[in-house]
């Protein structure tokens, strides 16, 4: 069994800046932000920041948050991804980062993890 981290709840500006790995232990990026569906409360995506240098470049993917699980020991998110998989996966725009709306890509975001066997957060 998993280990239980010390406190089981984090406010969303503690999860701002955590790592995001593979199983391997690769570092994939980092969460930018999260995306919380406002009328039920139930958080969407996690925003991962990956590539580019100091901020610049970097490419922001909106990953279904029930993809993600924290890793007590490595503290950080474990995705079951590797690079590749990231490069290739949805992107948002960093002007959508304060206010996006995924109404006219949640479909191929959906489509797109699927095959992780995660569903649409908003079923």
């Amino acid at each position: 069994m998993a280990a239980q981290p010390e406190h089981p709840l984090i406010p969303a500006d503690r999860v701002n800046g955590t790592d995001v790995v593979n199983p391997a232990g690769e570092k994939l990026g980092k969460i930018e932000d999260v995306a919380i569906e406002k009328v039920s409360g139930q958080v969407a995506y996690a925003i991962l920041s990956f590539g580019g240098l100091l901020g610049i470049g970097a490419k922001y993917h909106p990953v279904p948050w029930k993809l993600l699980k924290y890793d007590t020991e490595q503290r950080a998110y474990v995705v079951p991804m590797d690079k590749g998989a990231l490069e290739t996966a949805p992107m948002i725009d960093e002007s959508e980062l304060s206010g996006w709306n995924d109404e006219l890509s949640r479909e191929d975001i959906h489509r797109y993890y699927a095959g992780y066997g995660i569903g649409p957060y908003w079923l």
